[in-house]
């Protein structure tokens, strides 16, 4: 049972990382031209505290794949993580940063979620 929770903290901590990095990249505005411009742009998003707890994240999300990995073959995992990741980013990307849900989107959904169940069949 701990393997699956690694894996579920896995895919929570990474999406929350995305989420984050998103909403607060998006208040700063797009990357300005000019290489000094840029730096200090960068610079600047490093040193947003939500920023920087998205970094964070996404280092516990990989202290909790390590740990995974020690439970489970990466054939038998990586299909669940890979759309636990698609399906929780565009859920909450909708909700929370009211991203548009599309017949696209709704379709390519629907298709990750066969995809994960066709490969973890035995």
């Amino acid at each position: 049972m701990n393997g699956y929770l690694y894996v579920a903290a896995t895919v929570f901590c990474t999406v929350y990382g995305q989420l984050v990095l998103k909403w607060r990249i998006g208040m700063y505005g797009a990357l300005p031209e000019g290489f000094s411009c840029k730096i200090m742009f960068l610079l600047r998003l490093i040193c947003d505290p939500f920023i920087f707890s998205g970094f964070g994240a996404a280092f516990i999300a990989a202290l909790f794949w390590m740990a995974a990995m020690t439970k489970f073959d990466i054939s038998q995992v990586y299909p669940i993580i890979v759309g636990g990741l698609a399906m929780l980013t565009s859920v909450f990307a909708i909700v929370f940063l009211r991203e548009p849900l599309t017949l696209m989107k709704l379709f390519g959904l629907v298709l990750i979620v066969a995809g994960v169940y066709c490969i973890g069949r035995p």
